[in-house]
């Protein structure tokens, strides 16, 4: 490693990467180029669709049907992006739904299939609340990033071009709408949208204590070439990621840092319930659990046709860390 490689690692601007992203850490042996300028949607299609970024953050989801489709991509552990998804079930208002079971048998609306936070959110609603997947009417609007073919027994329908899913539902013309970020009527304060779960918080709360899982979301993913000419990169990746999540942490520890009168307050709230490292890396009990429940709910979703070893999964990096 006498001199250094140059990679492309595409992400998130997050707060976890912003000491690498700033060169106050280093991956050893590797000259990065961080490339923060795109929205998930757009960095996982380029990622998956263009083999564009050398590493990538990318969506859970797709990446394991990456791996059962034989795409050549291989992922360390560093979930950056973990979220509880109990509050991206968004209502019609006058449809009369006012609890989970309602919605079976109403047409529910999707940006896509196959993102990671709809795939939670359909797994939570079937294991949570006896709400079967396959008894909903399925509308969405996207492309998925990984071709597939709907299991025959899914009803799952495109909407028309030019339509709007958000448009959809503030009109009525669906009933529910699942998505991975807040939608605008939302934030709008439309009362024409409501949420299923109003007291999502005390509810994804009371869902971590009794499973311990907080919901991964992301991973980060390497091409297979990159892995076979470097076999050393994982490793010096996850240990940069990880000194620049930590420095994250330490400057987070300044209440100043976010415009929020009672951060602090929040910070310390985190830590009673989610510990001190909620973004853990690695596949600690906890982690592994999230990540066998996510590739459940995969496989009864007919997104994959078989459970994959972590092992496959993932690039031992537990013996360097």
């Amino acid at each position: 490693m006498s001199k250094k490689i140059h990679l492309t690692l595409a992400v998130g601007d997050y707060e976890s990467i912003r000491a690498l992203k700033e060169g106050t850490v280093k991956a050893d042996g590797i000259d990065l180029t961080v490339i923060t300028n795109m929205n998930s949607d757009e960095r996982h299609w380029r990622t998956l669709r263009n083999r564009e970024f050398d590493v990538a953050e990318l969506s859970m989801s797709n990446y394991l049907m990456a791996k059962y489709t034989g795409l050549p991509f291989v992922a360390i552990p560093v979930f950056l992006h973990r979220r509880f998804r109990h509050g991206f079930v968004f209502l019609n208002a006058s449809k009369g739904i006012a609890k989970p079971t309602d919605l079976i048998g109403r047409t529910v609306g999707l940006r896509n299939f196959q993102a990671t936070a709809n795939l939670w959110i359909r797994g939570i609603l079937e294991h949570e609340y006896d709400v079967p997947h396959r008894s909903l009417n399925w509308l969405k609007q996207d492309d998925e990033e990984v071709e597939w073919t709907p299991p025959r027994d899914l009803k799952i329908q495109r909407i028309p071009a030019g339509k709007s899913i958000e448009k959809m539902l503030l009109e009525g013309e669906i009933d529910a709408l699942i998505h991975p970020e807040l939608i605008q009527p939302i934030l709008d304060k439309d009362k024409r949208v409501t949420r299923l779960f109003p007291n999502y918080r005390q509810l994804e709360m009371d869902y971590f204590k009794r499973t311990a899982i907080f919901p991964i979301m992301h991973t980060t993913a390497i091409k297979q070439e990159v892995v076979d000419k470097y076999p050393w990169v994982p490793i010096n990746l996850y240990q940069a990621l990880e000194a620049s999540k930590k420095a994250a942490y330490k400057r987070m520890e300044n209440p100043r840092i976010v415009p929020l009168a009672w951060f602090r307050s929040f910070w310390e709230e985190q830590e009673d319930v989610l510990g001190t490292d909620p973004w853990v890396y690695g596949l600690d009990k906890v982690n592994r659990q999230a990540l066998e429940t996510l590739m459940q709910y995969s496989q009864e979703q007919g997104l994959i046709g078989r459970k994959i070893g972590l092992d496959e999964l993932f690039i031992n990096t537990e013996a360097h860390s």
